[in-house]
């Protein structure tokens, strides 16, 4: 599976007091990444809410290395390291585009849940994305 890269631009918003990444906005950076990922691949999540699927976060992890700080851009990386019949597991790496130093790697899990919060397998045209 390949991976994909976008680019954020860190706001004052997204800093505390001393200017640096609010250490949870990158949760919400990765959200996005994963978003951007799957729509590359032409998996709409609002197309699979309104059939009845949703995805829900079950394990994330995030290895701070180095602080993101505001006017900052940064390059998140996203790939799936791990694919089961109801989840996936997506890295993250968080880039600094202007050094290309390492600053944050994690992963997140996600499950396949029915509109009633209940497990259900993967639909079948994110599998074939996924293959």
């Amino acid at each position: 599976m390949t991976e994909d890269r976008i680019e954020v631009k860190v706001y004052y918003e997204d800093t505390d007091c001393g200017g640096v990444v609010y250490y949870a906005n990158y949760f919400r950076y990765f959200e996005r990444a994963r978003t951007e990922f799957l729509e590359h691949r032409g998996i709409s999540l609002k197309d699979l809410m309104e059939k009845g699927t949703m995805f829900v976060v079950v394990d994330a992890s995030a290895h701070y290395r180095q602080p993101g700080r505001y006017g900052d851009t940064l390059i998140i990386e996203t790939s799936v390291s791990d694919r089961g019949p109801a989840s996936i597991t997506f890295s993250h790496l968080v880039k600094s585009k202007q050094t290309g130093d390492l600053l944050v790697s994690g992963h997140v899990k996600i499950a396949s849940v029915s509109g009633r919060m209940k497990p259900t397998k993967l639909p079948d045209s994110v599998l074939k994305v996924l293959e």
